[in-house]
């Protein structure tokens, strides 16, 4: 159990390093991360469709009555069409994402903050200071709609490094909670 919550920590280590890099990408050129996020996805959806359009007719006459390839494929090609087109709805779903995990991350922190303390490990206060801060982050992303990327960067990358820092701690201290 302890070699599985050290892999754990260090994978949250890696976590909030991409977290890190990601903001610092929102901060330098946020307009160009959500217009190449958007032709990204909408890139996958139109390929998607095309291969499931594909698979409709080489597979026609087998099970015909319980193919919906087709479907499919025009649904997804429609859906990257718009995923294209409408590239700051994606900026916005991109944020609500960012903030929904960031807050999960946060009551993740503060139970952990909790079990230190029954623990009497003396880091519990900054490890609960630092889930606050990333529960207050991800509401303020969550939650004001005209956060422009660049704010969101900034929250992202303090974000990042209280999770490294709490991250940190927590693999320090896994020996003391066994």
């Amino acid at each position: 159990m302890e070699k599985f919550l050290k892999k754990t920590g260090w994978t949250s280590v890696i976590t909030s390093i991409v977290f890190a890099i990601i903001g610092i990408i929102l901060i330098t050129n946020p307009d160009s991360i959500v217009k190449i996020v958007s032709y990204i996805l909408g890139g996958i959806f139109i390929v998607i469709g095309i291969i499931k359009i594909i698979g409709y007719f080489s597979s026609k006459g087998s099970s015909d009555f319980y193919n919906y390839n087709l479907i499919y494929g025009i649904i997804a090609i429609v859906l990257g069409i718009i995923t294209m087109i409408y590239s700051s709805a994606i900026g916005t779903m991109f944020r609500i994402m960012i903030g929904i995990w960031i807050i999960y991350s946060g009551l993740i922190r503060l139970g952990f903050a909790l079990k230190l303390r029954k623990g009497q490990i003396s880091s519990w206060i900054a490890v609960l200071v630092l889930a606050m801060c990333m529960l207050v982050f991800g509401m303020y992303i969550v939650f004001n709609t005209n956060a422009v990327m660049v704010t969101i960067g900034i929250v992202i990358l303090a974000y990042a490094i209280s999770d490294l820092i709490e991250s940190l701690i927590f693999v320090r201290n896994i020996d003391k909670v066994f």
